[in-house]
């Protein structure tokens, strides 16, 4: 089944998987507040406006993942004092699903400071944001409400890696993200071809 792109967030877990069928030339790379999802150096040019995006950023103790650039105001309002759920919601709303040929949903989710898990998505017919105390998984098709997934990593490769061998269609790359003490321990997959 292809569900495009997927975040898993749990109370103590997240994770986020690029699949596509569309722009497979991607990868997850570092950078200094951030992991990207960007083009590989072998990829063909495009203006597509959704290709590149932070997928992974941190503020006042909470961990953010996501679909696209809708992240980076979701970050920005934690860092201002705004709840999870506020943050997510309001970022989600004013940016509304991607403006593209299938309307695809923005999805993200939140790790906070108080061992907190939070979920949403905006679609073209809903605003859905969660708690959540088991890991959940929203993707931009076929499984756009949030649902309950059997997720057993522990470590932020085993997250990564589960995300990426999950059993979906296109997988491209992932990140894995778990509490380490006051912060968050990250890793990436970037596939066999990246």
């Amino acid at each position: 089944m292809y569900v495009g792109r997927f975040v898993v967030v749990g109370p103590d877990v997240a994770a986020y998987r690029v699949s596509s069928r569309s722009f497979p030339n991607r990868r997850v790379v570092e950078r200094e507040d951030a992991l990207t999802v960007a083009p590989t150096p072998d990829a063909p040019e495009t203006d597509n406006p959704y290709v590149s995006y932070n997928c992974y950023r941190t503020a006042a103790g909470h961990a953010v993942v996501g679909n696209g650039s809708h992240v980076d105001p979701i970050t920005e309002k934690l860092g201002l004092g705004y709840p999870a759920r506020d943050a997510l919601a309001e970022s989600l709303l004013a940016l509304d699903y991607e403006k593209d040929d299938y309307d695809t949903p923005r999805i993200a989710g939140v790790l906070t400071p108080d061992a907190g898990a939070y979920v949403g998505t905006v679609r073209k017919d809903a605003l859905l944001v969660e708690e959540v105390e088991e890991p959940t998984l929203v993707a931009t098709y076929e499984k756009d409400s949030p649902e309950p997934i059997g997720f057993e990593a522990d470590t932020a490769s085993e997250a990564a890696g589960e995300a990426y061998s999950a059993a979906f269609e296109h997988a491209v790359c992932s990140v894995g993200v778990v509490r380490d003490g006051d912060g968050y321990a990250t890793a990436i997959e970037n596939g066999p071809e990246n």
